[in-house]
């Protein structure tokens, strides 16, 4: 049986009187890409906050590898193997293209203050190997040519696009990306769907993706998850998830 890359147990996560995310179940498998989708407010991004620490959940457990991570601090989950995007795009603006990569890459380099300072043959080795890893990355997704460039002077497709690359600097072994379809032409849609399956395929990810454009979450998920108020109303593959009343209900209402 594939490997249970990330499991929720029972989740709930409440603000004051309000139940933003009610006995969340989900459970992803190595090397799967899931969504998690659902009408505006269904607490899908509250779910990524509570399994990326961001937010600590009233009850319930998340666990990473059969490792019970709940109310572990974003960097601690980090270096755990979690990466994550964000619904609001939110790059270092005053960096450059490659700087803003090897901001992630540095999270797995260990330098003291003597050799940072003096830059000793040691910092200097990672550092230079950093800076080809971030560059290789860059490569990967067609952005080499504007490293040095501010980050915000790129067009806003490839701005998603750095920010997944710089989630893939951490060297993580699940993905999260919140929306990364958001404000994309169809053109750019399309080619996000390709990245994101040769992503999965080059770096050996598993990817969970919330996401509102239908033709990219239908065309790239093995599997998928729907919330509306928070609660889990369906579960499957697209098929049959496109198919099911509780899903068409959610979305379009009924008559």
């Amino acid at each position: 049986m594939p490997e249970i890359m990330l499991k929720t147990d029972n989740v709930i996560m409440k603000f004051g009187g309000l139940t933003a995310v009610s006995e969340l179940n989900i459970e992803i498998k190595k090397n799967e890409i899931v969504g998690l989708i659902g009408p505006n407010g269904a607490g899908k991004t509250t779910a990524f906050n509570v399994i990326t620490g961001m937010y600590y959940p009233t009850s319930g457990k998340v666990l990473y590898k059969n490792t019970d991570i709940t109310g572990f601090k974003p960097h601690s989950i980090t270096e755990l193997g979690i990466a994550r995007t964000f619904q609001n795009i939110r790059l270092f603006k005053e960096l450059t293209v490659l700087e803003n990569v090897l901001v992630g890459c540095h999270i797995g380099i260990n330098s003291g203050i003597f050799s940072a300072t003096l830059h000793t043959p040691a910092y200097r080795k990672r550092e230079k190997e950093a800076h080809e890893f971030a560059m290789t990355l860059l490569k990967e997704v067609g952005l080499e040519s504007a490293a040095y460039e501010k980050a915000t002077s790129l067009p806003y497709g490839k701005q998603r696009r750095l920010e997944i690359v710089r989630a893939l600097a951490t060297r993580p072994s699940m993905l999260l990306l919140d929306e990364p379809a958001a404000g994309m032409n169809p053109q750019e849609s399309l080619e996000l769907m390709e990245l994101i399956r040769r992503l999965r395929s080059e770096f050996d990810l598993t990817i969970f993706l919330i996401e509102h454009h239908m033709q990219v979450v239908m065309g790239v998920c093995d599997h998928m998850y729907v919330l509306d108020y928070g609660v889990t109303i369906a579960h499957g593959d697209p098929a049959s998830i496109q198919k099911n009343p509780k899903v068409i209900e959610a979305y379009l209402g009924v008559d």
